[in-house]
Order: C-alpha cells, then structure tokens, then sequence
C-alpha cells in the first residue's frame, strides 16, 4: 500500500522561514543556557595567535541567525533558478551542517565546551532544515517540490 504525498503550498513562506530563523536562534541559545550557565561550561575557545574568547549568548545568537539568513537567501535564489530547489538546498545543507564542525576539531577547548558547540550546531540544523525544506517552492508551479 502506498501512501500519497502530502504537498504544502505556501504563497509566501516568509513568516515560516522567519519563526524558523527565530526558532534556530532560540535552539542555540537554549543548548547554550543549559551548557554554561546551568551546567558550568565556559565556553571559551582558544586558537593560535588569538586571544580566548568567551562565547556569550550575543556570540550564539549571532553565529545562529547569520547562517540561518545565508540559508534562507541562498533557497530563495535556487526557488528562482531550479525546479529542484529544495533537494539541492537540503543537500547544500546538511553537507554544510557536516562542514561546520571542522572548527571544534581545530580550536583549542574543554570537551564540555566543544560539546555544547557541537549541540548548538545540532540544534540549528535541527530547526532549520525541516523547515527550510517544506516551504521550498518550485520554481514553475507554486508547490511544494518535495524529492
């Protein structure tokens, strides 16, 4: 027995796309919140010739919400090129997702510090990829174009 698809047309997936930005950046600061103010985590990375730095939840917030607009503005772009933007967009994504943590291994920091990075990496991913995903339009029709 097979099952249809179900398929989500949005005119204007904005205000989803948003709440997902907004929601990726709340995930990482929430890691954040558990990992170093209640845990006791400082999350402090060192790398060569650079002073350590605290990351903060100004520093989390930010290192959320850029990426998450970058992801945003690049479906945007491929919804006007390709029929199959949300599969390249999702492929871009998870290979970025995967790209993002060759930092941790790089930066000098307590594994509780690289841990909680990690989450937050997680937790971004997590929130805005799902999303991203199923409001990609296609190109020609309007539709969702799911793979």
């Amino acid at each position: 027995m097979t099952r249809a698809r179900t398929h989500v047309s949005l005119r204007n997936p904005g205000p989803a796309r948003a709440l997902a930005a907004a929601g990726a950046v709340a995930a990482a600061l929430a890691v954040w919140a558990v990992g170093e103010p209640l845990l006791g985590q400082n999350l402090v990375i060192r790398q060569e010739g650079q002073e350590p730095r605290d990351l903060g939840a100004a520093a989390i917030s930010v290192f959320a919400l850029v990426p998450s607009l970058l992801g945003w503005a690049l479906l945007a772009v491929l919804e006007r090129v390709t029929r199959l933007a949300a599969r390249i967009w999702t492929a871009t994504a998870l290979v970025l997702l995967a790209v993002s943590f060759l930092p941790l291994i790089s930066v000098q920091a307590a594994g509780g510090t690289k841990a909680v990075l990690a989450l937050t990496h997680l937790a971004v991913g997590a929130v805005l990829i799902p999303v991203f995903w199923w409001t990609a339009t296609s190109r020609d029709t309007g539709t969702g174009s799911r793979p």
